[in-house]
This record gives structure tokens, sequence and C-alpha cells, in this order.
């Protein structure tokens, strides 16, 4: 059992509990604290404190939880020690203690359709910095992360009705934000230009006949 494994101090553990839940801590923490490089340092410290305590773990909640608690409650803990204020309901016990993808990168061989999709993923992550935290953080576990509500519910320590509510005013700030800068980007959302503009051409005057 791999909690066993990692109680027992297993590198082989903790490598498997990182790689799985790397991604999933660093968005959440990044949800908060809006900041790259801090994220990355809040969860380093949030899975040194985990395995440091990983003997207190008694499965009441998923593995996934504790660890989005840890990681909420030391970026929280950041935001407090930089005087910034964050307003967001947290279940007392939490003291103690996949969806809309963000990929690093688009797989392709166009250079101006990966430029495109890049905007676009850029556009998504800014108009999900703006929103209010206590909706962005709904918004990051339900969308991103496809908690259920539920799940959403018991880690921010708030109603089903709640998550509900906040999703839904998340979406609209979320889609007022992108339709008021989306046109910009659209203009190279289908690019035409370039390798394809030249490809293009060539072919049809080849087909043509006519040399250049």
């Amino acid at each position: 059992m791999l909690i066993k494994r990692a109680t027992d101090r297993d590198p082989g553990a903790f490598r498997t509990i990182m790689r799985r839940y790397n991604q999933r801590l660093f968005r959440i923490a990044r949800g908060i604290v809006r900041d790259d490089g801090i994220a990355e340092d809040v969860v380093q410290e949030a899975y040194v404190r985990a395995f440091e305590h990983i003997g207190s773990f008694r499965a009441e909640s998923s593995l996934s939880t504790w660890l989005y608690r840890i990681v909420m409650n030391e970026a929280l803990g950041r935001l407090r020690r930089s005087s910034r204020s964050l307003e967001i309901a947290l279940p007392t016990h939490a003291a103690s203690a996949d969806v809309v993808p963000f990929p690093n990168g688009v797989a392709t061989d166009d250079p101006e359709k990966t430029m495109a999709q890049r905007q676009i993923l850029q556009l998504v992550e800014e108009a999900t910095d703006e929103l209010p935290d206590n909706f962005r953080l709904v918004f990051i576990a339900r969308v991103i992360e496809g908690m259920s509500v539920e799940e959403t519910a018991e880690l921010l320590g708030i109603k089903p009705a709640t998550v509900r509510s906040r999703l839904h005013r998340a979406r609209d700030l979320l889609r007022k934000h992108i339709d008021d800068r989306i046109g910009p980007v659209l203009l190279n959302a289908f690019p035409f230009a370039g390798w394809r503009c030249e490809r293009l051409t060539t072919k049809v005057m080849k087909r043509l006949g006519i040399e250049e």
C-alpha cells in the first residue's frame, strides 16, 4: 500500500505520490497565490510537511483531499505573511493538517497555430486569475480539477449549494472577461499565413504550370 510505504519513508512511494499529484497541487496553489514561482515553493513546502506527518493520515478523507488542504493552508499562510487578505472559509480541521487542462505546451507542427493556441490558453489563465478569490477556487476545483460538487464543498468547507452558485458566477465573470478580450486573439485563431500560405501558393502555381 502506498501510504504504508510512505509511512516507512520509502523514497519510491514519495516519488509516486509527487508524480501523481504535482500538477493538481500546483494548480490549486497557483489559484490562490497567482504566481508560478510562489506556487512551486508552496507545493514543495506542503510536500515536506505532508511527508513529515504522513503517519497522522487516517484515511478519513482521500489522500488527494488531505494534500489539497495542506497546500491551501500553506498558500493562505504565504498570503497572510505578505499582508495580503483572502476571505476563504476553510474547514476547522484543515488547519491541522481532472476537464479543462492548462498544458505547459501545445504539441503541433504548425508554429502559427501553436502561437494562437498559447494566446488562448494565456487568455483563459489571465481570466481565471481575475476572478474573485472565492469564485476562483471553486472554478479551479470544479472545472480544472474536475472535482464533484460534494468534493469541492468538503475541500472548501462550504455547502454544495454555495459551490453551485459560486461556480455559476465564476463562469459568468470568466465569459465576460474573455468576451472583452477575445477579438484580437481570434484574429490569429485560424492562421493562414507564413509557411502555409507559401505552400498553397506554390502548389497552385505548379498545377497551373507557371514557373516563378
